[in-house]
């Protein structure tokens, strides 16, 4: 029984897979193409053979496991990044175990490999003087410093994400009677966030900070 490529195996996995039977966030797949682009490379200067050149069995538990280690040790990731690229990996390798299932064995090790523990901190506030120092940073009698303290504001208020924030338009805000804020947020989740009266900032003069 043949079996495909590796490289025609990420390429599905990418184009079938996550665009188009998962529709993923191009921040998914941002961050699954960081995590193959950093196995690829540690591939070719480990097994000293050009990304082009590379088998699916090359990518057994050994391999990987060494691809883990040096993402922690030669590069000083985090715990957290670390368990991120082995996320990036279980889902190709749950991938293939479905469309190649002559390779099933080798997949079920891979996802055997388990995601490394770690103690989470606890989670950081802003106090209130520090929260009204940013919001005055911004230089008001700029256009540029004005949209700025309106998003900075509406961070403050709302909670949003950066990627959120910035992906916001006119149509995403909502004034008057039970003013909000939509937007698509983290797992494609649509939120609606309250969003209080910004004191000595005029409605229409906000929407047009909303590209």
């Amino acid at each position: 029984m043949s079996v495909s490529s590796l490289q025609s195996l990420i390429q599905r996995f990418f184009t079938d897979r996550l665009l188009k039977q998962l529709g993923a966030s191009q921040y998914t797949v941002a961050a699954y193409r960081d995590a193959f682009r950093l196995l690829l490379q540690f591939g070719s200067e480990s097994l000293a053979r050009a990304p082009s050149k590379m088998l699916m069995e090359d990518l057994d538990v050994p391999f990987l496991g060494q691809f883990l280690q040096h993402l922690e040790v030669d590069r000083g990731n985090c715990t957290r990044t670390r368990n991120n690229r082995l996320a990036a990996i279980h889902a190709f390798f749950q991938y293939v175990a479905i469309s190649e299932p002559a390779l099933a064995l080798q997949c079920q090790r891979v996802l055997a490999i388990p995601s490394k523990r770690y103690e989470r901190g606890p989670v950081e506030f802003l106090t209130d003087e520090e929260t009204t120092a940013l919001v005055a940073a911004p230089n008001p009698s700029k256009w540029i410093g004005r949209r700025d303290k309106a998003l900075l504001l509406v961070a403050v208020q709302t909670g949003l994400r950066n990627s959120e924030i910035t992906s916001l338009r006119r149509q995403d805000v909502e004034f008057g009677a039970g003013a909000h804020v939509r937007c698509l947020g983290k797992g494609r989740k649509m939120r609606c966030t309250p969003l209080r009266v910004i004191p000595g900032l005029k409605q229409p003069q906000f929407a047009r900070f909303c590209s």
